[in-house]
């Protein structure tokens, strides 16, 4: 049995958070191994690695008894990129990054790349350069005993944000171009499966609120997997299309079969989602060979749930790893030039040393003549100014000549203090005076305690009480707007529930206050 899973894991380095109590050169190791081992597949691919080759580290690329392909975005960092990860049963006889053949480096790689003429090379590279596709080739067994070819497109297709339309256009190109090779693979003879994330649910039945959108069926990425996949899976009688949407040829009206759920709005609690993740099989290797197509739903650390299949078919591993496999990359491998090697002095020649020698000698009786030449030219310290000589610092505190000094006979004249002048003379000026200082005294604490109060109470005053929500009663959630707008930054109040169905009465409720600035 060939066991293959697939698993968008939104960020291969976000589970090391739930490692702990290990070493720092340890966590990468142990938590991608406990993934694969929970996972429990021959081959196993993932989507939204979100790492680039210079973040990428041995321990997460390189896990005992697997072989590991990569596919970074040469884009942006932490974005998109897929990884697929083979038992060393499974070991591929090729391996290749991306759809468009731009990447492929002659040696190992899978080929058939069927005709793509319709894009220009500037389309190419660009779809290509995201890191969203990556094919690994295998050959198999059948119950019969034949040999056969198999390869495995793991894609993560882009999603189209509706406030930018050349998405859109970027991720329909996305799918022709995967259509086109898939099909040429398929012609040259060699049996498909494409799996990973394909950003699109496909029928009202794959998506928690297909009623409520509008023109739902008209939509361009439903439109191209209704021309790509057979209708009704296995007994498909109306279109026949190259692959089969194995999950639904198993469980044709199982609802409530999501792979996608909103993180954000705790979505996942109600099951209130999507699937958008697919193990689409070529017609006869899914009616032949398919034994089983499962989600996953119980496997946390995602946004997204594993999805797999099973086949009754044996694995025939290469004797070696294709060359794209990480633990050929020179960082891994041991092969990387390091920056000592660039450091080390380079060995010289006996007469070369002796000459250099020599030269160093003059050069050290040179300077050592110039130093006591200028030692003999420079002129003593009671040859220079012997006639003043070094003042004393006591010579500057000294009373200077040319200032006149105050005679101690001569007497000034007192004149009268201010006090004097300002005490009441009589009994009952002394009185009033200690009144109205007490007085003024008391009023100023007064204000000055009033105002630390007041100064106080608006620094301290805490939080304004959350209000609570309409539909249940209970403490609200405040929110941050994230889209670009008039509104951008700005917080507000809704339902702490998680989304769910509108004739759920645990889900959300449609509360919402803006919150008052502070």
């Amino acid at each position: 049995m060939l066991r293959v899973v697939s698993w968008n894991i939104n960020g291969i380095r976000r589970p090391l958070q739930g490692v702990a109590n290990q070493e720092p050169s340890n966590c990468a190791a142990v938590a991608v191994g406990r993934i694969l081992d929970e996972l429990d597949a021959d081959i196993v691919c993932l989507q939204e690695t979100k790492v680039t080759r210079d973040a990428l580290t041995e321990p997460l690329a390189i896990v005992e008894g697997y072989n590991s392909y990569f596919s970074f975005s040469r884009n942006r960092s932490g974005y998109s990129g897929v990884a697929t990860f083979c038992k060393d049963n499974a070991t591929p006889v090729a391996a290749e990054e991306g759809l468009t053949g731009l990447f492929a480096t002659q040696n190992g790689d899978v080929g058939c790349y069927g005709n793509m003429d319709e894009f220009t090379q500037e389309e190419l590279r660009a779809l290509d350069s995201e890191g969203r596709a990556l094919l690994t080739q295998h050959k198999i067994c059948t119950w019969e005993g034949k040999e056969k070819t198999l390869t495995l497109i793991n894609v993560y297709c882009p999603h189209a944000d509706p406030g930018r339309p050349e998405r859109l256009v970027f991720k329909m190109h996305f799918y022709r171009l995967l259509q086109i090779r898939a099909e040429a693979l398929l012609a040259a003879g060699s049996h498909v499966i494409i799996l990973g994330d394909l950003n699109t649910a496909h029928r009202p039945i794959d998506h928690w609120d297909a009623v409520n959108l509008e023109c739902f069926e008209e939509d361009p990425g439903r439109k191209w997997m209704d021309s790509l996949l057979s209708n009704l899976g296995c007994q498909s009688a109306s279109h026949v299309g190259p692959f089969i949407d194995s999950y639904r040829c198993f469980q044709p009206k199982q609802e409530g079969a999501f792979t996608c759920w909103s993180a954000v709005t705790g979505a996942r609690h109600l099951n209130y989602g999507s699937r958008l993740d697919y193990v689409l099989g070529d017609r006869t290797l899914v009616i032949d060979t398919f034994q089983a197509s499962f989600l996953l739903p119980e496997v946390m650390g995602s946004d997204h749930c594993p999805v797999g299949a099973v086949l009754s078919v044996s694995s025939v591993p290469a004797k070696q790893c294709p060359p794209l496999c990480t633990r050929f990359l020179p960082e891994f491998a041991g092969t990387q030039l390091k920056i000592l090697r660039f450091l080390v002095p380079l060995e010289q020649s006996p007469v070369l040393e002796q000459s250099t020698l020599q030269h160093n000698n003059q050069t050290r009786v040179q300077t050592c003549q110039n130093k006591a030449q200028v030692r003999s030219t420079r002129p003593r310290p009671s040859q220079v100014g012997s006639s003043r000589g070094q003042k004393n610092l006591k010579s500057y505190f000294q009373p200077s000549p040319s200032c006149p000094q105050a005679s101690p006979d001569i007497e000034l004249p007192s004149l009268p203090l201010m006090s004097t002048l300002m005490t009441p003379k009589t009994p009952e000026e002394k009185a009033v005076a200690k009144v109205v200082k007490g007085q003024a005294k008391t009023s100023e604490a007064k204000d000055e305690k009033e105002l630390r109060t007041s100064f106080w109470k608006s620094v301290l005053a805490g939080p304004l009480r959350t209000p609570l929500c309409g539909g249940h009663r209970e403490p609200c959630v405040m929110r941050t707007v994230k889209k670009p707008g008039p509104n951008l930054g700005r917080r507000f109040y809704m339902c702490a529930r998680p989304r769910g169905p509108p004739t759920d009465p645990s889900s959300r409720c449609n509360f919402f206050l803006w919150s008052r600035p502070s």
